[in-house]
């Protein structure tokens, strides 16, 4: 198992996919501890209070979004985020299969990558995982199943702009 880095780096703004920036689905994230684990909490961007992926009144416009994340201002966010709602799109989340040094993708992540016709790839925040948006939904919204998650509703991703090569 790759160890998660606790480094977060800048998003790649211009990376992103207009047809994700143009939909008003996005939160901002912080790292914060829960039960001994880091994990990534959602915020309504500019706000202290949390946001909710099944709540589309807690998501923002990406530049909302975008400069809630870039202020100097408090609240401080380490990211920003898209949330799976209302829309043609669906997420694959690939955890532990990257070296974020040398790139390799494992092999199990690669099989997936492969049979994905088209979608936006990057590299999750810690650069261990792989996020993969694509037009699409997942029968009930969502399924978690050998270490290998897919969403269409009620579940957010980070967002990175980290784009990885065609697959």
């Amino acid at each position: 198992m790759i160890q998660e880095s606790t480094a977060v780096h800048p998003p790649i703004i211009e990376n992103i996919p207009e047809e994700l920036t143009e939909r008003p689905q996005w939160v901002c994230w912080r790292l914060e501890e829960r039960d001994g684990t880091q994990t990534k909490v959602l915020y309504i961007p500019g706000t202290p209070t949390r946001a909710k992926s099944n709540d589309l009144m807690t998501w923002r416009t990406f530049s909302e979004a975008l400069a809630a994340y870039a202020s100097p201002k408090q609240p401080a966010y380490d990211g920003i985020g898209y949330v799976f709602g209302p829309c043609p799109f669906a997420g694959i989340d690939l955890d532990d299969c990257r070296d974020p040094d040398t790139g390799d993708v494992a092999a199990f992540a690669r099989a997936i990558l492969d049979e994905v016709p088209e979608g936006y790839v990057e590299a999750s925040p810690s650069g261990t995982g792989i996020h993969v948006i694509l037009r699409g939904t997942v029968r009930g919204g969502g399924v978690k199943k050998d270490g290998i998650e897919m969403y269409s509703r009620g579940h957010y991703f980070t967002v990175t702009g980290h784009a990885l090569g065609a697959s």
